[in-house]
């Protein structure tokens, strides 16, 4: 056999060789995958019972056990340094993004973290909050908490400026309609995400401002025994700024 026949046949089984074992890792990949199906199937069914079940039996035994003095104390009677108005988007809960102990706030969730302005015949649920807040559990702050990407914001941003509507959620987040307004008015060009984002801090800014429409908060300010503070969480960029605060 000539030296160039016994290279072909050489290159040939090399060749072939390659072949067999990448069919080899294919077939290997694709067996590992299959068992995989096979062992976890599709991904179970959302069940909210065992969710919750789940939830507490973590909390109970990596806190409550864990702190029974603390839970004992606080059975007997809680005293909030904290007032909150947060936003009911389920990635900024104000304990885990401020690490608040239970008793340490007394908490409203709304979309967009709004205040209205004190108003007996409509929003008598946040009048009841703040009159609780302050004259039962003598809350010594008062923080709006506003965040990045709301979506009560973003839908107030895209609200034509006329336009009534008796749908829950364009209404209330109407309320912002000032805040839109003032933006635009110093940032005409302003659009999309910086837009969003502006309006997200000045609504907070008109929040606190609404809050001195209540009385008790009013007057709680005017004898310094209340701090009104606004703060923004960027859940983007893992920061949190403080507004502006009042007292």
């Amino acid at each position: 056999m000539s030296e160039q026949s016994i290279r072909e046949a050489t290159t040939s089984t090399e060749s072939l060789s390659r072949n067999e074992k990448e069919i080899d890792e294919r077939d290997q990949n694709n067996l590992e995958n299959i068992t995989t199906l096979q062992v976890t199937g599709p991904p179970p069914a959302f069940d909210p019972l065992k969710k919750i079940k789940e939830g507490f039996n973590h909390f109970k035994i990596n806190d409550f056990n864990k702190n029974t003095a603390y839970y004992r104390k606080l059975a007997e009677k809680d005293e909030p340094k904290f007032l909150i108005f947060a936003c009911s988007d389920s990635r900024v809960c104000p304990a885990n993004v401020l690490n608040l102990r239970p008793g340490e706030a007394f908490v409203n969730r709304n979309i967009a973290n709004m205040v209205p302005v004190s108003n007996k015949a409509k929003y008598c649920e946040i009048g009841a909050i703040i009159k609780y807040a302050i004259a039962v559990k003598k809350v010594e702050a008062i923080l709006v908490m506003g965040h990045s990407r709301c979506g009560g914001i973003n839908r107030l941003v895209s609200l034509p400026d006329k336009q009534t509507s008796s749908d829950f959620v364009d209404e209330w987040v109407s309320l912002g309609k000032a805040a839109k307004k003032k933006v635009l008015a110093k940032n005409p060009k302003a659009s999309g995400e910086q837009l969003r984002t502006l309006v997200e801090k000045e609504s907070v800014m008109g929040s606190l401002a609404n809050l001195l429409s209540y009385p008790l908060v009013k007057t709680g300010v005017a004898n310094k025994k209340i701090k009104l503070i606004g703060g923004y969480y960027d859940f983007v960029k893992g920061n949190f700024d403080i507004l502006g605060t009042r007292s």
